[in-house]
């Protein structure tokens, strides 16, 4: 038995470093490669992202069978104080579970990530939006839950490419099968949701990423098949008649879209800026939730992410919108629908900034369907009121105000025609719904520059683009070039002192400190070399003397663009860095091109 025992120890040891998790990576990396291993995880991310559109998808519809829920006319004081006790729980689970870190908006949050992170997101990034989303949607909040599910799924994916230890490229293309297999799962639109990637999360559609997102947004399609009612998408616009090939009254409301979708933005902003003035979290979780609670106390309808109500709205059904008839006492029934749509509409962005202003967790994509749905149905009603004639038909102009509102807001019109189209089944009216998101997405651009996503990261610099140039400056920080091996010197030194630094230093500049650290000038090597031999003016001249001003100088939070116009400006080989006006060190030409090309190369296709 003694003598088996040395052998069994072996075995077990062999087995276990077999089985342990770091040789097992580069078992399967280095026999697969990194391109096998992108294709792997695509598949298991889309698995993850579909579990999570299924959790989300279904839990939200079994609160939504609830009595006080499901039936308007029932239960208004519970509707009344659900927003309230939902921030109250979002707010405890946040504080107390997650360790204060609170999700953020996930759209923007997924491309912070990108652009100033090297595509590295947070552990908790992984269950925190989704269950802080659940609670706050569930108990009434007027948000969308595509966007925490993405930033979940992309959390799932920075962490399969840091334990695989894949670089930023490949960690880039996995972040964009999660955003695909998402917003696949969620809507059952596997080409929108490709589209998606490419303009939102900014993923250039290769060969090399190409099949990844295909793996991600078919094996997410396939998890929710099983698991999710298709009711609980937008479905009913496959019924829809045939467009009749009218374009008159599409050139118009396509503009209406634009203008809307920018009114969406503004007053999602301003609404979520008002709540930024209470400073104590309580008071923006009570006036937010009190405000949401009345909002669906009046009109049961906005509660929560409001696909019933677009597919009522698809179906031309309106009972569902009014139940407790607030808008009874109008007699005219097309006057009635369109007041109704109207408030609805004027509502339903305020509610969102409101409830993520308050700490709540959600996106716009969803309220923004649902704006868009409105504004097609109100527009019908108003058209049916001026031009009677015309006929139009209701469907029709609600998935194109879907697809215009979502090209305004997202601005992204590629994903707005392709996920109207597929999601709903509106396969026929491709035509009017690229009219429409063509001319909302001009119109708004026009207006305002920034998508709703982009506008903080434009405004700081930190905004990814399908440029390379910028892209690569934008991943690049200041902090990571500076070198900081320079051999400093006083300004009352003398020419003899001088001369001893620079004979063991390896530099041929030198940054002039005052006692407090701060840079007061730069003593370059050429400047002393006329008289650095001539030691009998060793005492004749101090650092002072001889040190010249910087062409200019750098601080340590400076983009890259204003590093780059800088040099470009001055011409200067290496200029110096301060932080808080305290010297930090030195970055050259060429080291900063040596990180562009790095970064370039890590940017582009193999």
């Amino acid at each position: 038995m003694t003598a088996k025992k040395p052998a069994l120890l072996w075995l077990k040891k062999a087995v276990l470093r077999l089985l342990s998790w770091p040789r097992l990576q580069r078992v399967w990396r280095d026999g697969l490669g990194p391109s096998n291993i992108v294709f792997l995880l695509a598949a298991f991310i889309g698995v993850i992202a579909g579990l999570l559109a299924v959790f989300l998808k279904n839990g939200i519809g079994w609160l939504r069978q609830l009595p006080w829920i499901a039936n308007g006319d029932q239960g208004w004081e519970i509707r009344f104080v659900l927003p309230t006790i939902g921030l109250v729980l979002t707010h405890v689970l946040v504080r107390q579970v997650f360790s204060n870190r609170h999700p953020g908006p996930g759209i923007p949050a997924t491309l912070h990530a990108i652009s100033r992170l090297r595509a590295r997101m947070s552990r908790m990034s992984m269950i925190s939006p989704v269950f802080a989303s659940f609670i706050t949607v569930g108990f009434g909040g007027s948000a969308g839950l595509e966007a925490p599910t993405v930033q979940s799924s992309a959390a799932f994916a920075s962490e399969a490419a840091e334990r695989f230890n894949l670089d930023y490229r490949h960690r880039l293309v996995l972040i964009g099968c999660a955003a695909t297999a998402s917003l696949a799962a969620m809507f059952s639109a596997p080409l929108a949701a490709i589209v998606f990637a490419v303009e939102v999360i900014m993923i250039d559609l290769t060969t090399a990423s190409l099949v990844p997102l295909l793996i991600a947004s078919l094996s997410a399609l396939l998890t929710t098949t099983l698991f999710i009612d298709p009711e609980e998408l937008v479905q009913a616009g496959r019924n829809l008649p045939e467009w009749d090939g009218t374009f008159l009254a599409f050139v118009p409301f396509a503009v209406l879209c634009g203008v809307a979708s920018v009114w969406f933005s503004a007053v999602y902003r301003g609404a979520g800026r008002a709540m930024k003035r209470f400073r104590h979290p309580g008071a923006r979780i009570l006036v937010a939730g009190l405000l949401v609670g009345l909002a669906l106390v009046a009109f049961p309808s906005l509660y929560g992410e409001g696909f019933e109500i677009i597919n009522d709205l698809l179906r031309g059904r309106m009972g569902r919108l009014d139940p407790i008839q607030r808008v009874g006492f109008i007699q005219d029934n097309t006057l009635r629908m369109v007041a109704l749509l109207g408030a609805l509409w004027l509502c339903k962005p305020a509610l969102t900034g409101l409830t993520v202003g308050a700490g709540g967790v959600g996106g716009v994509f969803a309220p923004a369907l649902f704006s868009g749905a409105v504004l097609g149905a109100m527009y019908l009603g108003i058209t049916d009121l001026v031009f009677p004639s015309w006929h139009l038909i209701g469907g029709h102009f609600v998935l194109a105000g879907m697809a215009g509102l979502m090209a305004g807001i997202l601005r992204a019109p590629l994903t707005a025609i392709f996920l109207a189209a597929e999601a709903s089944g509106g396969y026929d009216l491709f035509i009017p719904l690229m009219l429409t998101s063509a001319i909302a997405f001009q119109t708004a651009r026009w207006m305002r520059p920034n998508s709703i996503y982009t506008e903080e990261l434009a405004e700081r610099g930190e905004l990814i683009t399908h440029d390379k140039d910028k892209a690569v400056l934008t991943l690049m920080k200041l902090a990571d070039e500076v070198e900081t091996d320079f051999d400093p010197v006083r300004p009352e030194m003398n020419l003899g002192e001088l001369v001893e630094v620079v004979a063991k230093s390896r530099r041929n500049i030198h940054p002039v400190l005052d006692p407090q650290g701060r840079l007061v000038g730069i003593v370059p090597l050429e400047e002393i070399r006329g008289v650095m031999f001539d030691r009998d003016r060793y005492l004749e001249f101090t650092v002072q003397d001889l040190m010249v001003v910087p062409a200019a100088t750098l601080d340590l939070s400076d983009h890259m663009d204003q590093v780059m116009s800088k040099f470009d400006r001055t011409q200067a080989w290496n200029l110096p860095v301060l932080q808080s006006g305290q010297y930090v060190g030195f970055v050259s030409r060429s080291k900063l091109f040596g990180a562009y090309r790095n970064w370039l190369q890590a940017v582009s296709e193999e």
